[in-house]
């Protein structure tokens, strides 16, 4: 199993940028894809972006297409959001999760293992 730890969330300004890191350990995390999800108050959680294992096919939720940025580096076991041009409907609570076929996707039952999250704030 991989363990996942997100970091890097806090408070943003509405056009400004934040960029989130998720650590993992265990199992090989080289072969995982990794996806970022999101969730509000009140709101389910919603899938942001994923990556493949190995870097080379990203999919984005349309409402940060654009905007933000997911990539990895394997030799870390870390993934990567860059978030830019924030808006306040941003904000939410930020996990990372792993899936085990490497290949990636939207939806929330292909992913198998999730971290416990970071929250963003951006005010208006």
């Amino acid at each position: 199993q991989v363990q996942l730890v997100e970091s890097g969330g806090g408070l943003g300004q509405t056009g400004g940028s934040l960029r989130l890191s998720c650590a993992a350990s265990g199992r090989t995390f080289r072969s995982d894809a990794m996806g970022w999800f999101r969730q509000a108050p009140g709101k389910e959680r919603e899938f942001v972006a994923s990556i493949n294992w190995v870097g080379t096919a990203t999919y984005y939720a349309d409402s940060v297409k654009g905007r933000f940025t997911i990539s990895r580096d394997n030799s870390k076991n870390t993934v990567y959001l860059q978030m830019n041009n924030l808006k306040p409907e941003d904000t939410a609570r930020y996990y990372c999760a792993a899936e085990p076929s490497g290949l990636g996707g939207t939806s929330s039952g292909l992913y198998d293992t999730w971290g416990q999250g970071t929250q963003v704030t951006v005010s208006s």
